[in-house]
């Protein structure tokens, strides 16, 4: 049977795992201030929650510029499955320079797993964001989070990130930190009125 650890926010030591939405701004500065191509593999990551891989598997063919989406092949399900996510207008026309470059079946970026975690770190490292959160992961942690904070349904959440259950989708309820303040804050203000 699986271990459960997976569905918590937290480290074993209690530290986040996710990218606060400061973290994720300054995160989305120091992108830009690279190549074009690790600007926009960094994007994507961070607009959309997708896992390293199912970025790096991202072709031409799976950018539907018209609609405004990218289509992940989604990773660890038994059955193959396929989700639609909305990017920014700046960012689609990013991926669109990237695509225009390539075969429509092939890679955007042809870098290995180990370049494309790499190039993420030294964006994280140049954003001076450290500690467990500072990872690719993170940037997944924070966009659900991020839709937590913003009210997005957890369904749509859970369609934009291929989770095949619910429960894991919840676990971005459980926001911390200035996050969680804020939705306190939300209550105090409605308790006094």
């Amino acid at each position: 049977m699986r271990s459960r650890d997976h569905l918590t926010l937290f480290s074993a030591s209690g530290r986040r795992k996710y990218l606060c939405a400061r973290e994720l701004s300054k995160f989305l500065v120091a992108a830009r201030n690279t190549d074009p191509a690790t600007d926009a593999f960094c994007s994507l990551l961070a607009y959309t929650g997708c896992r390293l891989s199912e970025a790096l598997a991202l072709t031409p063919a799976q950018i539907d510029k018209e609609a405004g989406l990218v289509v992940f092949r989604t990773l660890k399900r038994r059955q193959q499955a396929f989700r639609a996510v909305p990017v920014p207008p700046d960012l689609m026309r990013a991926l669109c320079r990237i695509a225009a470059d390539r075969a429509p079946d092939t890679p955007l970026w042809l870098w290995c797993r180990q370049t494309a975690w790499r190039r993420v770190k030294s964006v994280m490292g140049d954003a001076r964001i450290t500690g467990a959160h500072a990872m690719p992961k993170g940037l997944r942690h924070g966009f659900g989070v991020a839709n937590a904070e913003h009210k997005v349904p957890m369904a749509t959440t859970q369609k934009w990130l291929g989770h095949s259950n619910l429960e894991t989708t919840a676990i971005y309820q459980q926001a911390t930190g200035r996050e969680e303040r804020a939705l306190a804050a939300r209550l105090w203000r409605n308790m006094r009125s």
